[in-house]
C-alpha cells in the first residue's frame, strides 16, 4: 500500500500498528477503543441518522456529515466490544476532517493493512471494511444531495 495515498493520521496509525509485535498490535487496537470520541450532544438522542454497519458483529452505527468540503465521521460502538470500538476509533480519528477526495481516496484495504490479522478474527477485519465502505458510501450520498 503506497503511504502517499493515505491521509497522514492514517498512513501514522499504520506505521505504529506494524512497528509493533502481534500482541502488542492488540493492545494499541485496545487503546484507540477507549478514544472514540463522544458524539456530540446534538446527535445523541438521533439514532435515525446513524446507519447500523451490518458487516459487523457488534451493533456499530455511522453518521458523515459534510461541511464546506469535509468529511465529520461520527461512530457508536459498545463498550463491551472494544476490538470493533477500537477499528470505529482508528476510521473516526483519521478521516474526520479531512476533505471528501481523501477521504474516497483511502484504498478499501486499509484494515488488512494494519497487520491485525494475526490478532484478531478476519471478520473483524471486514467489520472494518465495512465502516470504510459505508463511510465512503455516505460521502458519496451526501454529495449528490
Amino acid at each position: 500500500m503506497d503511504a502517499t495515498t493515505l491521509p497522514a493520521r492514517l498512513s501514522e496509525t499504520r506505521e505504529d500498528f506494524l512497528a509493533l509485535g502481534v500482541r502488542d498490535r492488540l493492545q494499541l487496537l485496545l487503546e484507540f477503543s477507549n478514544e472514540l470520541p463522544e458524539l456530540p450532544e446534538r446527535y445523541r438522542d438521533h439514532p435515525d441518522l446513524f446507519e447500523k454497519v451490518e458487516e459487523c458483529q457488534s451493533p456499530v452505527y455511522i453518521f458523515v456529515e459534510l461541511e464546506h468540503g469535509r468529511v465529520h465521521l461520527h461512530a457508536t460502538a459498545p463498550a463491551e466490544s472494544p476490538t470493533t470500538r477500537g477499528f470505529a476509533s482508528i476510521l473516526v480519528q483519521g478521516l474526520d476532517g479531512l476533505p471528501v477526495d481523501e477521504v474516497l481516496a483511502v484504498p478499501a484495504d486499509y484494515p488488512q493493512s494494519l497487520g491485525l490479522s494475526e490478532a484478531v478474527s478476519p471478520l473483524r477485519v471486514r467489520g472494518m471494511t465495512g465502516m470504510l465502505g459505508r463511510v465512503k458510501r455516505q460521502v458519496r450520498k451526501r454529495i449528490a444531495a
